[in-house]
């Protein structure tokens, strides 16, 4: 007896594919089956809508005013135009241009000379370069014509100073008289002025600077300048 299946044919060639498909075929229908549920109608409630039961709503009636129509614009003025016959002949003036031709003639103009101005420079005696020099203070520096111009001017005052004025004006006791002035770029006393406790003394002391010989002038950089100077004047009157 021969038997009726294929040796050929192998049965368990796709055994792990079908299992496979069966598996999830089983937990597809698992799955719906748990999550299917179920409601009872009866228990459903969508309810109605009632149109009569609606709330009417007043609506309050309003009273509008009416607005008098605004008056109408005023007439546009007419104007009048007047014909006036032109009599007066009016004369055009003419305005010449002031660019220049090439046959116009030029104009030379002579150079104007400028003149310098001089500045009067006033140095102080303390810090001028050149001291200005009193007669018979030539030699020597700077420092020593300044001590020899002191000396020879307190020498010339005592010399020519009117000691008994101060008696004949009552005055007893210390006086002091201060002389300003200036030795100017000649080296002549200028702008003489004197402080003390009488006028009588600021007189003599202002006519006694007056009659200081001409020096030489200070000089700044090499160039005469004005030089002030300041003169202490003390005497005491004795009783």
């Amino acid at each position: 007896m021969e038997p009726k299946k294929n040796p050929k044919a192998n049965v368990g060639r796709n055994s792990s594919l079908y299992f496979a498909i069966g598996l999830m075929l089983m937990l597809f229908l698992t799955n719906f089956a748990i999550n299917y549920k179920t409601y009872d109608k009866s228990n459903i409630d969508i309810g109605q809508l009632n149109l009569d039961d609606e709330i009417e709503e007043e609506i309050p009636i309003t009273e509008q005013l009416v607005q008098p129509p605004p008056p109408p614009p005023p007439p546009a003025p007419t104007e009048v135009i007047e014909i006036v016959e032109d009599e007066e002949e009016v004369e055009e003036t003419i305005i010449q241009s002031t660019e220049t031709s090439q046959t116009e003639e030029i104009v030379e103009v002579q150079q104007i000379e400028v003149a310098q101005v001089e500045e009067d420079l006033e140095v102080p005696f303390a810090v001028i370069e050149n001291v200005p020099t009193y007669p018979g203070c030539e030699k020597g520096n700077n420092e020593q014509k300044k001590k020899c111009m002191s000396e020879k001017i307190q020498e010339f005052v005592g010399k020519k100073f009117n000691t008994d004025l101060a008696s004949d004006l009552g005055l007893s006791g210390r006086q002091r008289i201060t002389v300003m002035f200036k030795i100017d770029k000649t080296g002549a006393v200028t702008g003489v002025q004197s402080r003390a406790p009488h006028p009588g003394l600021e007189k003599e002391a202002a006519r006694v600077i007056n009659l200081l010989p001409k020096m030489l002038p200070g000089k700044q950089r090499g160039k005469a300048v004005t030089v002030p100077y300041s003169l202490p004047i003390v005497f005491v009157v004795q009783d």
